[in-house]
């Protein structure tokens, strides 16, 4: 075996590894599951604020006054259980409930389920007795053993004739507990997805009343998750102690509540592309709790920060300020959040990874390209080409030294010729050339290995970042975060059968236009070399092209496109290099001896 099919063959293994393990840890989902419709899990229970001087366990008390045991059959009945104040942005749509004053209640304009025109529009927010239940909630508590009555799940809060929060026109509900304090409290929100929430109490008794403020995240059910070992859903928040939290919902239903003390922060509920999360002020000191309990056949997640006692004096009054975000993690908007509100370490509500450092930085060179020209599919195309012209000195160093190694082949035969069976003569006169014509010869390997870490990164890029949610490419992809929808086994849609309901297999052919493509271009690239003359070496080369093709059919068509444009640059660039360096581009000869048989020499 020459050393230039050894680092070929060593660069394959690589890639296939790399590939194999990322699609194992990644969940590649069948083709059914993605199908599915979210389950709906109704529930009941209200949610459970969090109490000072105790250490929080939702479930371990009685239900929230406002809970409902009967849950109605409709979303649209549980609204109707409650007087409700339109909330109505460019980007939302949705209500804030009077009974509760609860944010429980929102729909996303901008996105839809599927990527037909027709289809509905995503609901975020539902509230409690509705199928899956999640909103949020702020208010007070007393300070411990005291007896204050503060609003509830229950309160009726008095909102003014005909209100409507808009981004123009902020919304005041009041109450009266009946007993000497008037709680005020102010929503606003911007022309996207956070609100404001100021809630303040006047106190006209004649003695100093201690509260403590807190918000909350409550959702109830498990809901029905992608099940990717590189994306987080569930519970998430960034706590001054303990740095970036991300909290399974399988791990929070054993741990039951877990609690970390903070200075700002913010934690939620996330899924892949849409968020809610609390956020208090960015100096204010809070415990910060996950927490999870079960309430009837279903399981209550939530997250909430209590703050320290705010004492209001007699005749005196007294604020406290938080924020919710609820909506889409758009970068440009989180980004713009973190910095804008001092939000320490919001982007991290966008799960880029390990490989932070290149997914996002990845992201915002093909966003900003995708603003020039219009399309992600062709902002990633020229992204491969910048980044091609990036690597090109450590490409072009490694092309030619294997363009080198081609050409003392025929040296390289006549020492096997020589020293025959003496292995080690054989390396150390080997090794004597390389130094020579100053070849490396691992030099073969770099350009997959420099692909490696792009290619993970896009990959994220592609699954995590909703921009590329329902972003069209040309022709039949209309979804670059999805495979590609067509397959060879029904002749491209020609013929009316889905093999992707086939039990077992049915996930294996779904082998699109594009995976094909690709194919071809690794098949091209392989073919650029000479083969090899062990006949174990040339199978594996023969088969690989085949594997990768079905292997990536289940990915994301804009990893499939670029991948298939990445071969092409790549035999493109080596054809080149090896002319440069006199060396004969044997692609067209092996082409030609793959599909047209050597006449066997006749006998005598």
């Amino acid at each position: 075996m020459t050393s230039e099919n050894r680092n070929m063959i060593v660069a394959i293994v690589l890639s296939m590894a790399v590939l194999i393990a990322w699609q194992y840890f990644s969940g590649i989902p069948q083709m059914e599951q993605q199908r599915q419709q979210q389950t709906a899990q109704p529930s009941g229970q209200g949610s459970t604020a969090p109490q000072p001087g105790v250490e929080p366990a939702p479930g371990t008390t009685a239900p929230a006054p406002g809970a409902i045991a009967a849950k109605p059959a409709t979303r649209e009945e549980a609204l109707a259980r409650s007087p409700r104040v339109i909330v109505d942005t460019p980007r939302v749509i949705g209500s804030v409930a009077l009974k509760g004053g609860r944010l429980d209640d929102l729909s996303l304009k901008n996105y839809r389920e599927t990527v037909q025109p027709d289809s509905p529009i995503i609901v975020l927010l539902s509230p409690s007795g509705a199928p899956s239940p999640f909103y949020a909630e702020f208010g007070w508590v007393p300070g411990a053993g005291a007896s204050v009555k503060v609003p509830d799940g229950d309160t009726l809060w008095t909102a003014p004739e005909g209100a409507r929060l808009t981004p123009q026109a902020p919304l005041v509900l009041t109450w009266d507990n009946g007993a000497g304090l008037l709680f005020r409290r102010t929503l606003t929100i911007d022309e996207n997805y956070m609100f404001h929430v100021a809630d303040e109490v006047e106190n006209t008794t004649g003695a100093p009343v201690a509260l403590h403020p807190y918000a909350l995240v409550s959702r109830h059910g498990t809901p029905h998750t992608l099940g990717y070992y590189i994306l987080h859903e569930g519970l998430i928040g960034v706590t001054s102690e303990g740095g970036l939290h991300e909290i399974k919902y399988h791990d929070i239903a054993e741990k039951k509540s877990v609690t970390f003390p903070s200075v700002g922060g913010w934690l939620g509920i996330t899924d892949k592309y849409w968020a809610a999360t609390v956020i208090p002020d960015s100096k204010e000191k809070v415990q910060a709790r996950f927490s999870a309990a079960q309430t009837g056949n279903d399981i209550t997640y939530q997250t909430d920060f209590l703050g320290d006692a705010v004492t209001v004096d007699a005749g005196a009054k007294a604020t406290t300020e938080g924020r919710l975000f609820a909506g889409a993690k758009v970068v440009q908007l989180v980004d713009g959040y973190q910095a804008s509100y001092n939000i320490d370490r919001f982007d991290l509500l966008i799960d880029w990874g390990w490989f932070y450092f290149i997914t996002k930085p990845l992201f915002l060179v093909i966003d900003w390209i995708y603003h020039w020209v219009g399309n992600f599919g062709v902002a990633i195309l020229i992204v491969t080409v910048l980044l091609k012209g990036i690597f090109f000195p450590l490409a072009n160093k490694s092309y030619a030294s294997m363009a080198k190694m081609k050409a003392v082949q025929p040296e390289i035969a006549a020492l096997k010729e020589r020293f025959g069976d003496d292995r080690v003569k054989l390396q150390q006169e080997m090794m004597e050339i390389y130094k020579k014509e100053k070849i490396n010869p691992i030099a073969g390997c770099l350009p997959i290995l420099i692909q490696i870490p792009v290619f993970f990164a896009l990959y994220k890029v592609l699954f995590v970042t909703i921009e590329m949610r329902h972003a069209p490419f040309f022709g039949w992809i209309r979804d670059l975060s999805a495979p590609d929808p067509t397959t060879i086994f029904n002749l491209f849609g020609i013929i009316p059968w889905d093999p992707g309901q086939v039990p077992v297999i049915g996930h294996f052919l779904m082998l699109g236009v594009w995976p094909i493509i690709m194919g071809c271009t690794m098949w091209a690239q392989m073919k650029l070399n000479p083969a090899p003359p062990d006949p174990t070496q040339k199978m594996i080369f023969d088969w690989m092209p085949l594997i990768f093709t079905f292997m990536l059919s289940s990915f994301a068509s804009g990893l499939v496109i670029y991948w298939a444009w990445n071969n092409t640059l790549s035999v493109i660039q080596q054809s080149i290099i090896m002319r440069r360096n006199g060396v004969k581009v044997e692609l067209w000869d092996n082409l030609r001896d793959t599909f047209i048989r050597k006449k066997k020499p006749k006998a005598g």
